[in-house]
């Protein structure tokens, strides 16, 4: 019976388990936003929000648990400097689990876990018009330089052939 065993162990022994939850905290850290499988997303809420609530505290012993579990500068750094103030009147629910499909290979239930005040950068539309002057301008300064250096090269074997 597996009365009050908290955790999943995805078909993982304990250290593999571990190291990849650090990883994934990692990445999620950094990014804000990653995709992985259901499973392991479930999972990762309880990691993602016992680090965020020890970034909160904001002291050097909670600074360094989280370093001791993490072993990433930047995410550490990132963590107590960015994501735990703007977390700071939350109790809890810091990250949000988005059902995302399935995988193509083996069916595997995919989700998006992100962070409850991730946004994502949104990318300008261009025009086609813009994009083709920008392709055009693009290919003529190619075309330039190249001749600009074949010039030079002439002007250089000129000079050495007329000393």
């Amino acid at each position: 019976m597996r009365h009050r065993v908290a955790g999943r162990k995805l078909s993982r022994h304990t250290q593999h388990r571990e190291w990849m939850f650090r990883n994934m905290l990692v990445s999620l850290l950094t990014h804000e936003r990653i995709r992985t499988t259901l499973p392991k997303a479930k999972e990762l809420r309880s990691w993602a929000d016992k680090v965020i609530s020890l970034g909160k505290k904001g002291d050097l012993h909670a600074r360094r648990m989280v370093f001791d579990l993490l072993r990433d500068r930047e995410a550490v750094t990132k963590l107590f400097e960015e994501i735990a103030p703007r977390f700071k009147e939350r109790e809890g629910g810091y990250t949000r689990v988005l059902k995302a499909g399935v995988r193509l290979g083996d069916a595997a239930p995919l989700s998006l876990v992100e962070l409850t005040g991730y946004t994502a950068a949104k990318k300008e539309k261009k025009s086609t018009v813009t994009k083709a002057k920008e392709a055009l301008r693009k290919v003529t300064s190619r075309k330039k330089g190249k001749g600009e250096e074949k010039e030079k090269e002439k002007k250089k074997s000129s000079e050495e052939k007329s000393e």
